[in-house]
This record gives structure tokens, sequence and C-alpha cells, in this order.
């Protein structure tokens, strides 16, 4: 009984490490994006042969490129106390088989939308994780301080493959959600780079308050706060793509990160940056939830 117990508890450790590789909670809130925008495409609950598969695919994808993306970046989370207890770096899991399993996970995700949805849908989740793991991880994040601003396209493909997966194609519409995701990264990224600014200087990152100094971070979260205002207020302009209800989450929230900005210039401490990394992270969840609850009630 004995053995058995601590074979149970082996593998329950051995699950939980390998789930900790693919970023659970970033993958949860780009899936929720990727509903989202299946929602909009479809003008309600789309068919579940197409949403299942979808969903599958869309979460085993960036799953993946989450676990090659710790693989290529062991020696730096070594470095940094954030993230020094990840499975690789803390021994739990041997480096090359995160990397196969990340492989994996890509292959799996990228296959299943393409042969149970389209083609489309498929190249894009691809895409998405080559984005991520090549041009992010291995160009941009070691190399400038414009990392997070370029990288951002590559947690703002999800939406896209969510509308593909419906309609097969792209519009100006699916574009604008991805506008939205894309100017949300920086703030959000920022903000937990302010926290952890330390860690990043000690491994030789250049995130921005790294690199520029934490005055001009402050100055590019409000820049693009009030960017993501005015991007997250278009889809309200297409075609009547979301209602009022929409409009006024969108405003409220969006003077609500811009608030946070400015409060987070004029009182400069981890408190403030923790507070609005929460916020930001509540905004993107709230104001996507809000463009299906506008789609299925309007």
């Amino acid at each position: 009984m004995a053995v058995t117990i601590q074979n149970r508890t082996e593998l329950a450790a051995t699950v939980r490490a390998y789930l900790e590789l693919t970023k659970t909670k970033i993958v949860l809130l780009l899936l929720f994006t990727t509903l989202t925008a299946m929602v909009i495409a479809a003008a309600g609950v789309p068919p579940i042969s197409i949403l299942i598969p979808t969903l599958i695919g869309g979460m085993l994808a960036p799953a993946g490129s989450g676990a090659i993306n710790q693989y290529l970046d062991r020696d730096l989370d070594a470095r940094m106390a954030r993230t020094a207890r990840r499975p690789i770096p803390s021994g739990r899991i041997a480096p090359i088989n995160a990397l196969l399993y990340g492989i994996l996970l890509v292959t799996t995700g990228v296959l299943i939308l393409g042969l149970w949805v389209n083609w489309l849908a498929a190249g894009l989740a691809l895409a998405g994780a080559l984005y991520y793991v090549v041009l992010y991880t291995l160009v941009l994040k070691r190399n400038t301080a414009v990392n997070i601003v370029i990288g951002g396209g590559a947690g703002a493909i999800p939406v896209l493959v969510g509308w593909a997966a419906v309609t097969g194609s792209l519009s100006v519409a699916a574009w604008l959600l991805f506008l939205i995701v894309f100017y949300w990264t920086p703030p959000h990224s920022w903000a937990l780079a302010i926290l952890v600014n330390t860690d990043y200087a000690r491994a030789g990152v250049p995130m921005m308050p790294v690199a520029r100094g934490l005055k001009t971070t402050y100055r590019q979260i409000l820049l693009y706060s009030v960017l993501l205002l005015l991007v997250s207020l278009t889809p309200a302009l297409v075609d009547s793509m979301l209602g009022p209800l929409y409009v006024i989450a969108a405003t409220v929230l969006g003077l609500g990160l811009i608030w946070m900005s400015i409060r987070l210039m004029r009182i400069s401490t981890k408190a403030i940056a923790r507070t609005t990394y929460k916020y930001s992270t509540f905004y993107l969840a709230i104001l996507f939830l809000v463009m299906i609850l506008d789609i299925m009630l309007f």
C-alpha cells in the first residue's frame, strides 16, 4: 500500500510539473479570447463540431509553445528568483523531455485544427507558436527593449484562430480583436516587469524597466493604455459588431487602466505596480466576457 501511495504521489507531482511547463493560466486566458472570437464570428454559439476541436487545438498549440519557451529560457529561469522553481531549472523535468513535450503538444494541436476545423485556423495556430518561440523567445527577448511590443502579436493570434475556425477567413473585425490583445500586452507585461525588475537585470534581459528605466516604463504603460482604450472602442464602429453594453464596458475598463497608469507614475511603488498588473488581467477577461454577453443578449 505504501508503495502504491508513493507511486501515486510521484505521478501527481510529475503531472503538475508538466502542467507548469504549459503556463496554464496564460493559456486559459488566451483560450477565452479564442472562444470570444468564435462567438462574435458566429453571432452566437458556434456549432459544437467546430467549437470543441478548436478549443482543444487552440489550447494545445500555445501550451506547447509555452513548454518550448521554458526549454529555451532555462538558463535565464535558473538565474531569476521568480522562475527558478520552474520544472526545468528545479530539476523536476529534463530539458529534452520538456522540448519533446512542447513539440508534441504544438503538433497535436495544429493537426486537430487542420483535420477537424480548417487549415487556415491550423496555420494560424502554428504561426502563433513559431512567433512566440522563434521571434519573441530567440530573437527579441534577449536583444531589445521592445521585445514585448513586437512579441505581443503571439498572444493576439488566438483570436484569429477562433475567427478563422468559424468563418474560414479573416475580416477587419478579426484584426480589431487582434489589435485589442496586441495593445493590451505591453502595459500588462511591463507592470509585471516592474515587479521583477531586479530579476531581469540579474539575468541580463533588456525588459523596458531594465533597459530604459522606470520613468520611461511608466510613460509607456500610460501611452499604451490610452491607445488600448481607443482601439477597444473600434469594434463598435464596424458593422455594428458590438453594441452599447460593450461600449460602456470598454470605456469604463479603459479609463480604469489609464487611471491605474497615472497612479503608477505618481506613486512609483511595487504595490501599485502589482495592483496595475492584476487589474490588467481583470481588464482583458472582463472585456472579452462583455463581448460575449453583448452578442448573446442583444
